[in-house]
């Protein structure tokens, strides 16, 4: 059961959204406790990006990610959504080798991990895909442009659609995917006007990214978004904190009060005293929240007793 009270986003709600001219947000999201605070703050839809072979565990591009790692993932995030729309990645080699893997791998995604849609990088050559997956009742969010599972090809993570030729691909490209039924495309490092173009040239929501104002929405990487990797600064990123500084700096003074005996002080550790009921403590309004939403009281001395609750879903 639901506790937000805002009513769950789903594709019928993005295209209202597109039909009524209000922007569309969307982040990625890795796990349940990010995906929790997005959740709450109001974003739209949180993508489970296979970009987490990038910035969850550190490799240079997105290829050597697994149907394994994304159904992980995704259900680790679902488990932390309750409005947004979340939507899986279908990574490298899930999907092109043949219809058939890419129609069993989707149903994994859904089954399995427990998205809404899934997304696949590629234009015209995917809409059958996308056509078959939309007909078994699955929705699809396509990506074009800059398709970082085609990096090798492209040569690198460069802009593309600048020439006529390449603009034009594109655009055909959007179209033939919007034909096959999918219910929002993603348009990636591709310049503005082109952009702006293609929004204008099909009825489903276009999310940008590296692709100008002109898309019906943005999505950003949430680690960029939030500055925890100070070496990477693409021209798209804007950052709206520095965690980077922020996260060492906490870290920093929690060593200091360790190496010094500061931590732990008295307000946070135990004594023989059996604790009153429902007391004045952060862990007390901890296990009343747990007890209220239907689950275990924790017991103070307990594993794990500062951990926070995530609300269950039945």
């Amino acid at each position: 059961m639901r506790t937000n009270a805002a009513p769950k986003v789903t594709v019928h709600t993005l295209a209202k959204m597109k039909a009524e001219h209000r922007k569309i947000s969307m982040l990625t999201a890795y796990d349940a406790s990010f995906a929790r605070l997005i959740d709450q703050a109001g974003v739209d839809i949180i993508l489970v990006g296979d970009s987490l072979g990038m910035v969850v565990q550190g490799g240079g591009n997105t290829l050597p990610v697994t149907m394994e790692e994304m159904i992980y993932h995704c259900r680790s995030v679902v488990r932390g959504t309750e409005r947004a729309q979340v939507v899986g990645d279908m990574p490298f080699m899930s999907y092109q080798a043949s219809l058939e893997d890419g129609i069993r791998n989707a149903g994994r995604l859904v089954k399995e991990g427990g998205v809404e849609a899934v997304k696949l990088e590629g234009g015209a050559d995917y809409a059958d895909l996308a056509a078959r997956l939309v007909k078994i009742g699955i929705p699809v969010m396509g990506h074009i442009g800059l398709t970082p599972q085609s990096l090798h090809a492209m040569g690198g993570f460069k802009v593309q659609g600048r020439s006529q030729a390449q603009a034009k691909r594109l655009l055909d490209d959007a179209r033939a995917l919007e034909q096959a039924g999918c219910y929002s495309i993603v348009l990636e490092g591709i310049p503005r006007e082109l952009a702006k173009e293609i929004t204008a040239a099909i009825s489903v929501p276009t999310i940008g990214i590296g692709a100008g104002v002109d898309c019906d929405g943005q999505v950003l990487v949430i680690y960029d978004l939030l500055g925890m990797n100070e070496e990477f600064r693409p021209k798209f990123v804007k950052r709206y904190d520095n965690l980077a500084v922020r996260i060492r700096t906490a870290v920093e003074e929690y060593i200091t009060e360790v190496r010094t005996s500061a931590f732990p002080d008295e307000e946070h550790s135990f004594s023989r005293e059996v604790p009153r009921p429902e007391s004045a403590t952060p862990y007390g309004s901890i296990r009343a929240a747990a007890g209220a939403g239907g689950g275990p009281e924790r017991d103070p001395d307990a594993s794990g007793a500062a951990c926070i609750p995530f609300p269950r879903k039945t």
